[in-house]
């Protein structure tokens, strides 16, 4: 069994090869690969593996972009910290769809399904899965997301609210700027677990490096290429760009 794992937080790619090692350990485990470029041409250069576990959010785009240009045919168990993409995940070949963060208990169903689906009807199968995740989406509760955060300032540990984080960044480690510009080190391991305890109506993840808060975004620039520059009220140590392939997504989510 070969299985292909995409993933641009190596600590977080670590973690779920190490969940499929303990779960299979037969598995020939290929990758991670983190962007959307590198799936693509890994897929058109490797034979196509028996499984792929991919998270969505990728550094240059979102992994339905690659299934879309290729369809392995294989089925997908995508991961992601949101739900919003449940339904359009279906309309690949995903067998599951599991929120981030991974536990072991979730990636053995998700091996079960995988083989009840080289069992079944793949169509049968996606179906059935489908209405069950339709099912299961519809009993969840709401989910309450962080507002108050812990950072290191000096030697002590200070609290900040929501209201005051302009951004979280990555730079060897996680960085928490406050509104003020102030810079407090903060005990997360990467920014998809801080992903995880935002609200995704506040914050964006504009790259591998950055979250961005709504409130600090004063506007943005567009350039003949498709990207976006982005225009903050805090400074960054660098220029902050939408990649092409996410500035619709963007526009939409500055925009409500």
């Amino acid at each position: 069994m070969r299985v292909l794992i995409i993933e641009d937080e190596p600590l977080v790619a670590k973690n779920l090869e190490k969940l499929v090692r303990l779960l299979r350990p037969q598995a020939q485990i290929e990758g991670p690969l983190g962007s959307v470029e590198e799936t693509l041409l890994w897929l058109e250069q490797q034979p196509t593996p028996d499984l792929i576990l991919a998270d969505i959010q990728l550094a240059d785009g979102v992994s339905f972009d690659i299934f879309q240009s290729v369809n392995p045919l294989c089925p997908i168990v995508f991961t992601t910290a949101y739900d919003d993409y449940a339904i359009r995940a279906f309309k690949l070949n995903s067998i599951d769809y599991l929120l981030k963060p991974v536990d072991k208990e979730e990636l053995q169903r998700a091996f079960e399904k995988f083989d009840r689906w080289q069992n079944n009807s793949a169509t049968t199968f996606q179906t059935a899965q489908l209405q069950q995740l339709l099912s299961d989406l519809s009993h969840q509760t709401t989910k309450r997301y962080k507002t108050r955060f812990t950072a290191h300032y000096q030697r002590a540990v200070v609290a900040v609210p929501d209201t005051r984080v302009a951004y979280f960044t990555r730079d060897e480690v996680i960085w928490l700027v406050t509104t003020d510009n102030q810079r407090l080190i903060t005990d997360f391991h990467s920014l998809d677990e801080v992903e995880e305890l935002l609200d995704p109506a506040v914050f964006f993840r504009v790259n591998r490096t950055y979250l961005v808060r709504k409130e600090v975004l004063e506007g943005y620039r567009s350039h003949h290429t498709g990207r976006i520059e982005l225009v903050l009220s805090v400074a960054t140590k660098e220029d902050l760009t939408i990649s092409k392939e996410r500035a619709a997504s963007f526009r939409a989510w500055f925009e409500e």
